[in-house]
C-alpha cells in the first residue's frame, strides 16, 4: 500500500501530512515556507518528500466560501493542484477543506499552545485534518 500526502496551500505556507501505510491515520509533517518568486522550489520539496514517504496520491485541500463557491484562494489551490499533477503524474485530490484552519486554530488553543508555537504549527495541522477527512470518507465508502 503507498502513502497519501495531504497540502493546506497557503499564499505563505504549505502544510504537509502524510498517512500512515495502512491509511488509518494522518501524521504532520512540515510547513513549507513558500518563494513567491520560485515556485518550482515548492515543487521540488514536494516532490522530494513524494519520493522519500513513497506517496501514491495527493489531497490538495480546496478552501471554499461557505456558500459553496470557489473564490481566488480556491482557483490558486486549483491550479496549484493541476501543476502538481503534470509535474509528478499522480492523481491529486481537491477536498474541501472549509473551517479546517478554524478547527486546527481551536484544537491549539484547547491544548494551551501560545500564539507563537501556533503560527508555527497551525498549516501542519490544518493538513493532518484536511488528510484524515479525506481518509476517513473513503473508508466509509468501502
Amino acid at each position: 500500500m503507498t502513502r497519501i500526502l495531504g497540502l493546506d496551500v497557503g499564499t505563505k505556507t504549505i502544510g504537509v501530512a502524510v498517512s500512515d501505510l495502512l491509511g488509518w491515520t494522518a501524521q504532520g509533517v512540515e510547513t513549507i515556507r513558500r518563494r513567491p518568486n520560485h515556485p518550482e522550489e515548492d515543487f521540488n520539496r514536494i516532490k522530494e518528500l513524494i519520493s522519500q514517504y513513497e506517496i501514491g496520491e495527493v489531497v490538495v485541500g480546496l478552501p471554499k466560501n461557505m456558500n459553496g463557491s470557489i473564490g481566488p484562494s480556491g482557483e490558486a489551490c486549483q491550479n496549484f493542484a493541476k501543476e502538481l499533477e503534470s509535474l509528478t503524474g499522480l492523481s491529486v485530490i481537491l477536498w474541501d477543506e472549509r473551517l479546517t484552519t478554524t478547527a486546527a486554530e481551536r484544537t491549539l488553543i484547547s491544548a494551551d499552545v501560545s500564539r507563537k508555537k501556533r503560527k508555527q504549527v497551525i498549516d501542519k495541522l490544518a493538513a493532518v485534518i484536511i488528510l484524515q477527512g479525506y481518509m476517513d470518507s473513503q473508508k466509509n465508502k468501502n
